[in-house]
């Protein structure tokens, strides 16, 4: 089997610093919190994660708290004979809040526009009201 692959790239800002946007993608207990969702992490380079209930998994492949994660990533959904897809966000502080600039390579062609569009309702708006509901509360 061909085996065809996509990257995705997105950027979006989030009202909060580059520390706690990290802390959102990388800590359990928080991630589970902006998700709605059950989510697992070994924060250490090698370390396992989870999310989505298990729909999503990998292993961190590079950690730097603040600045950079690198992840080998992959869902339930995907084809058996493709490797996990490489994730990374890249966190620059801008004003008031991050510059999130996220690069997802080796996806599955076929599978590519639905995880295009599932990053932003599953993620970005999510994390985005996450912080804005935060930045109330204080």
């Amino acid at each position: 089997m061909t085996q065809d692959f996509e990257a995705i790239e997105q950027s979006v800002y989030m009202p909060a610093s580059p520390e706690e946007v990290y802390d959102a993608l990388v800590d359990a207990e928080k991630h589970s919190e902006f998700t709605g969702s059950q989510a697992t992490c070994d924060p250490r380079v090698g370390g396992a994660f989870s999310a989505w209930d298990g729909y999503i998994s990998g292993r961190h492949l590079q950690l730097d708290r603040g600045k950079k994660i690198v992840q080998e990533w992959k869902t339930t959904e995907w084809p058996l004979d493709y490797p996990p897809s490489l994730l990374e966000f890249g966190l620059r502080e801008r004003g008031e809040g991050t510059l999130l600039i996220m690069k997802h390579s080796k996806v599955p062609a076929e599978q590519a526009d639905s995880y295009r569009q599932g990053w932003t309702e599953h993620y970005w708006e999510p994390l985005r009201q996450f912080f804005e509901e935060k930045m109330v509360r204080k």
